[in-house]
């Protein structure tokens, strides 16, 4: 990087004001990660602007709960910019030089949680870490959960991705001896009110070693998990880290 380039990004330290954003560039250097663009409500617009002005900074640039719209609107200034269908998410990806860990499993309940799954694992991944996915092994047929036990014992983080009557995060936790994050989806039936039923199952789990995002927070359980594992990566060394 050159004196001229560095002198760039200085300048827009601590944060960069562009009229109907004010974008802090210096997130990453206080937490390691930088700011994460929350897609919905802004225009594909704004959007693109901000994609644009965080780009080239040394870290990826995630846009979470996004659309197609949007990332069109990306790519004229932003053509290495990726769309994650699932997730709904935008991507600017950097070369990737740093040591990936592994020890993160998401579990899902069902097939309709993938959206909110494949966001925790995209933004785990972001952050440096090989993620394992195990999708549709709900409570209502426990021998598929059973199926995997070895896998989930052998993880440093799970994050429990469920909707409904959430039962799931209980069993997980009930069997291991690792922290589980808990996300609750606004899949379900009318009783499960968009998700607030899960999250009050899930907040009122009797299994300990629980905590709980907030409503479809994949980014939050994802970003949650990577700093435990983080963490954990160095006071235990990667040693016997799961094969997630």
């Amino acid at each position: 990087m050159t004196v001229d380039a560095v002198v760039d990004q200085l300048r827009d330290l601590p944060y960069q004001d562009i009229g109907f954003a004010k974008l802090d560039h210096h997130r990453a250097l206080r937490t390691g990660w930088p700011e994460v663009v929350f897609g919905k409500g802004k225009s594909p617009k704004q959007v693109a602007t901000i994609v644009k002005a965080f780009k080239d900074r040394g870290h990826p640039v995630l846009v979470t709960k996004t659309n197609q719209e949007a990332y069109l609107a990306v790519l004229k200034d932003t053509p290495e910019a990726e769309f994650h269908q699932l997730p709904a998410a935008i991507v600017v990806p950097t070369p990737n030089t740093t040591v990936r860990h592994a020890g993160i499993i998401v579990v899902t309940a069902g097939t309709a949680d993938l959206p909110v799954a494949e966001e925790a694992v995209l933004t785990a991944s972001l952050m440096g870490n090989d993620v394992m996915l195990i999708s549709d092994v709900g409570v209502a047929g426990l021998h598929r959960l059973l199926d995997q036990l070895p896998l989930l014992q052998n993880a440093r983080v799970i994050i429990v991705v469920a909707g409904m009557d959430a039962a799931l995060v209980g069993v997980i936790s009930g069997l291991v001896s690792v922290p589980v994050i808990a996300v609750p989806t606004s899949t379900g039936y009318g009783a499960s009110f968009d998700g607030l039923a899960p999250l009050l199952s899930m907040l009122n789990s009797c299994a300990p070693g629980v905590s709980v995002v907030n409503i479809d927070n994949g980014f939050g359980a994802g970003h949650l998990a990577a700093l435990t594992n983080s963490v954990m990566t160095d006071t235990h060394g990667d040693s016997d880290s799961s094969k997630a």
